[in-house]
């Protein structure tokens, strides 16, 4: 009984701001902008600098959003690469989160024999405006190819938002 009172004291000391809510949203994001540059090395090797844009879908935080991704992607076709960027998300209310992500790609043979890309890595909340101004969130990051030119974010973790 000793245990459930101090567990109960413990969850009423801690603000309700400060409980971590899922998040679990996929976005279909649209290149609106690009650069490539293929770099003059021996094994083939490009950068492409893009912004895309989707609407977020799902649970949590940034479900409704309007995302825009500011991303540099390196990448050495058929071996490695090294994506990173922010998402920009407008929520329904009218404020803005921004998110900082990292990827590690990597390739691996395809039932076909051709190489398959597996793009896996993490993102962070690192603040915005109004409710998202002290927001703070991580968790991982998948991306996808949905066509030749779009991509799927999928984005799952936790999110503590500041109640104001």
């Amino acid at each position: 009984m000793r245990d459930l009172v101090m567990a109960s004291l413990i969850l009423l000391l801690v603000p309700a701001s400060a409980l971590a809510e899922p998040l679990a949203v996929k976005a279909v994001m649209s290149p609106k902008e690009q650069i490539r540059v293929d770099l003059p090395t021996a094994q083939k090797h490009f950068v492409l600098f893009v912004r895309r844009e989707g609407k977020a879908t799902g649970v949590g935080l940034l479900d409704g959003a309007q995302l825009t991704e500011y991303g540099m992607h390196d990448i050495r076709p058929g071996l490695d690469g090294s994506p990173r960027g922010y998402l920009v998300a407008r929520l329904p209310s009218g404020d803005q989160a921004v998110i900082q992500w990292e990827v590690q790609a990597t390739f691996i043979p395809g039932p076909d024999g051709k190489p398959r890309l597996l793009d896996n890595g993490v993102w962070r909340l690192i603040g915005g405006t109004g409710t998202a101004e002290s927001a703070k969130g991580a968790g991982i990051l998948h991306i996808r190819a949905v066509s030749q030119a779009e991509r799927e974010f999928s984005l799952d973790g936790e999110v503590s938002a500041a109640r104001k």
